[in-house]
């Protein structure tokens, strides 16, 4: 179909978000609250006629690579279509402007999302990188013998008194933890909104603090014929140290009048190898990041590695075609240098596997075994998937 493209203009924001209501199919609700994340440049709105029928946009975050640190990322959301025109080509002219404009613009090297559905955006070349995991753990729940949780206490603040103490820790953490975001005071505003409309029938946020961690959890009252069995819901827990974290748990797991602590933890979250009975939680694995590629060349060298390794690479990219082809992969004491060449391909693989691979929770060779890459060079697949694994399971601790 013919579209029109633009971006939004800031005074569009309400248009905006009435689109992106229709879609997720929300009651409409205020954009004022947006408008400090809002870019309207880096918006996309596709239109029929002068009907707005979808809409994108991007923003300026920093996301935490293996052992590099924070590297710009075109953190997309607010992808959108109108229902009525869904089917006829607007997401996809949608993904078209965004990533072929990155390019163009020499902007991020790689863009990242969170799907609404996880069958949508492979077909645009976006891998799923990490999960999150929907944990619940018993109130009580014993730790091993081994687990030390120190002499500091933890303490409940107020909003107010625990804020700047976890704004300035997690600001010294993120760049260590692969796949945390850079956080804008805007960003902390939105993360820990806390209106009623915002909990979604919980209670207000509350502040759990040690010297060395901090945890933010709501509570869902449940007054039950045998007595309260409320559930804490762990909004973020964030630690320094080792005893620390256990510490931090060991606090919410002993909350008097709490029946189980529950929490969208990361894939690699070590909370469940504290306790004595590793079965007494309950988890179910749902992806959390995908990752798109959006310029290989630039994009490969961004991280570190883990073991060197001289592979011939070819890509197979049909969306953004720039990519295609095969590239000289090499690393040598963890820094990669990729290059065109003209040399037989050892692997091949698509935008897709690599976006998945890219930030090292996801083992190119089991991609392999899901025929998303291929090995021509035998032992070249496995060398590759050895660089690319990261030290720590990669986690994305928000939604954007």
């Amino acid at each position: 179909m013919a579209f029109t493209t633009r971006s939004f203009a800031i005074t569009e924001l309400g248009d905006f978000q009435r689109l992106s209501d229709a879609a997720f199919l929300q009651d409409t609700t205020e954009p004022e609250r947006w408008l400090p994340l809002f870019e309207a440049p880096r918006s996309t709105a596709v239109l029929d006629g002068d009907e707005l029928i979808g809409g994108a946009t991007i923003c300026s975050r920093r996301l935490t690579l293996p052992g590099a640190g924070q590297h710009p990322v075109a953190a997309v959301t607010g992808v959108a279509v109108k229902p009525g025109h869904r089917r006829r080509g607007v997401l996809t002219e949608l993904m078209r402007v965004q990533l072929h404009g990155l390019r163009e613009g020499g902007r991020e090297a790689i863009a990242a999302l969170w799907a609404s559905e996880a069958g949508i955006y492979g077909r645009f070349g976006y891998g799923h990188a990490a999960d999150f995991q929907a944990l619940s753990l018993p109130r009580g729940a014993a730790f091993a013998p081994h687990v030390g949780v120190g002499d500091a206490r933890v303490r409940e603040l107020p909003r107010a008194e625990a804020m700047p103490f976890m704004v300035e820790l997690r600001q010294e953490l993120a760049p260590r933890r692969t796949g945390w975001l850079s956080r804008s005071a805007a960003n902390w505003q939105i993360h820990f909104a806390d209106e009623p409309s915002d909990r979604d029938g919980l209670s207000a946020y509350r502040y759990a603090v040690h010297p060395d961690g901090y945890a933010v959890y709501r509570v869902k009252h449940d007054w039950g014929h045998s007595g309260p069995r409320h559930e804490a819901h762990v909004r973020e827990l964030v630690a320094r140290t080792d005893e620390a974290y256990a510490a931090l748990y060991r606090y919410l797991l002993d909350l008097d009048m709490v029946g189980s602590v529950e929490q969208y933890a990361g894939s690699g979250e070590p909370v469940t190898r504290l306790l004595a009975d590793p079965r007494a939680a309950s988890r179910r694995l749902v992806d959390s990041l995908w990752v798109r590629l959006v310029d290989v060349e630039r994009a490969l060298p961004l991280r570190r590695y883990a073991v060197d390794v001289d592979v011939v690479l070819e890509v197979v990219d049909g969306f953004c075609p720039w990519n295609a082809g095969r590239w000289r992969f090499a690393v040598r004491d963890g820094v990669a240098s990729v290059a065109r060449t003209e040399a037989d391909a050892e692997v091949v693989a698509s935008a897709r596997a690599l976006g998945a691979a890219f930030l090292g929770g996801v083992r190119l060779s089991a991609l392999g075994a899901a025929q998303e890459v291929r090995e021509v060079t035998p032992g070249a697949l496995s060398r590759l998937t050895l660089a690319f694994l990261g030290v720590e399971e990669p986690h994305c601790a928000e939604v954007f």
